[in-house]
């Protein structure tokens, strides 16, 4: 397949990090690394049309049940899908069902579009990364299988120390912050053959260490505002996307004027 091509269309697919959580625009919205991506591709094709599936919350099964045929039905250019990583949060997670619906999911996206993108996400540095390294890696290793039988392209964002750092992700401790998700635009811009306009990997400059108080703070504030909230959701069988709707979700000419904040 052609790299660095002229694509005319985009469809995202995904949950919270597909979104732009919490990429937070001074209206309420979520930008993110899609619509980034979206604005610089359609800043070199005139007429270019976009399409954000992502919502919140989901699991590989909601994203396969309520996004992969309707993007499939779109037939653009690209596709990015990336799922699976909120499962492997979870207390309880069968792999193998992650693993074979992740499967069925790129085996419907490939064949529709030009260029399926694959992604290995990023991880915070800290202890939950090292409990459920075992399980995302077996995402990870599925993700590399399935994208050399289908010809899709991976981004690599898995270990890279910049995108690891704690000021990279907002305080829920889950999601990138607006840089974070900038520089993972640019990866993505990077892994379709188009020249680079920034080093998306460049560490940030050194920082001394928040004292003892700081970080208890924080911690307190992340457990009352994020965790305990968190966890009521997974005992009630709830989700911080029910009820929402998909982000954009017409593939419709994506106007520039709807994100005057872009990849710079």
């Amino acid at each position: 397949m052609q790299m660095n091509a002229e694509y005319t269309s985009l469809v995202a697919v995904g949950d919270s990090f597909t979104e732009g959580m919490s990429d937070l625009l001074p209206d309420g919205s979520y930008r993110g690394w899609a619509d980034l991506l979206a604005a610089r591709m359609a800043a070199r094709s005139p007429g270019f049309r976009y399409a954000n599936l992502a919502v919140r919350g989901k699991l590989i099964q909601q994203i396969v049940d309520e996004q992969v045929d309707v993007a499939a039905a779109m037939k653009a250019d690209v596709v990015t899908l990336v799922g699976g990583l909120n499962d492997t949060l979870r207390p309880k997670c069968d792999m193998v069902r992650v693993r074979d619906l992740l499967t069925e999911a790129v085996e419907k996206l490939a064949p529709s579009c030009e260029r399926l993108v694959l992604m290995r996400s990023p991880g915070r540095d800290g202890p939950v990364l090292q409990r459920f390294r075992p399980r995302m890696e077996e995402l990870y290793a599925c993700i590399d299988e399935l994208a050399a039988r289908h010809d899709a392209v991976v981004v690599d964002l898995y270990e890279v120390p910049v995108l690891g750092d704690q000021r990279m992700w907002d305080v829920d401790r889950l999601h990138p912050t607006a840089e974070g998700h900038r520089r993972i635009a640019e990866a993505v811009w990077q892994a379709l053959g188009h020249d680079a306009e920034s080093d998306w990997r460049t560490p940030l400059s050194a920082a001394v260490p928040p004292g003892w108080l700081t970080r208890r703070v924080a911690d307190a504030r992340f457990a009352k505002q994020h965790l305990v909230p968190w966890i009521g959701r997974r005992l009630t069988g709830r989700s911080s996307g029910d009820g929402l709707p998909p982000k954009r979700p017409e593939l419709a000419p994506y106007i520039q004027d709807d994100d005057p904040q872009q990849l710079s």
